[in-house]
């Protein structure tokens, strides 16, 4: 597993934004909040005790300036969090292996909130043995551990 580091920052007072809005040449998005909006950033990895570097929302920031009024910081700093995912970007969801009795449903890196509810739908069909809402392969454990 590795760590994807992600920043956001609210703002307040600015231009309405009534739907999201992501710009992939800048790598940002901007979604309506109940006071405001929110601005996100890609993946930065670094390591859980480096030091803040939100160039990736400074960025993100003079980019969406030039298309709304974002109004002002609604807190002080931005905020950042690390997100766990796995190398090929997919999260692990099915029975472990070599432990009986025990499912896997992590790594969703910085999508959990997005996919939390289908790859919870999906585990729960995976334990009990209903047909899966989607093919359950692809985020299988073994596809990273094969000598589990």
């Amino acid at each position: 597993m590795v760590r994807k580091r992600g920043y956001h920052r609210h703002y307040a007072g600015g231009s309405p934004l009534d739907l999201p809005l992501g710009d992939p040449a800048h790598g940002y998005f901007m979604a309506p909040m109940t006071k405001g909006l929110r601005i996100t950033t890609g993946a930065e990895l670094a390591a859980p005790s480096a030091k803040p570097k939100p160039v990736q929302l400074a960025y993100a920031q003079r980019a969406a300036r030039q298309l709304i009024d974002l109004g002002r910081p609604v807190e002080a700093e931005p905020w950042f969090g690390t997100r766990p995912c796995m190398p090929d970007m997919l999260p692990v969801i099915g029975r472990a292996p070599r432990h009986l009795g025990l499912w896997l449903h992590f790594g969703h890196g910085h999508q959990g909130f997005t996919l939390g509810p289908v790859t919870g739908r999906l585990i729960a069909e995976l334990m009990s043995d209903e047909t899966p809402v989607v093919d359950p392969f692809p985020y299988r454990p073994d596809r990273l551990w094969p000598f589990a």
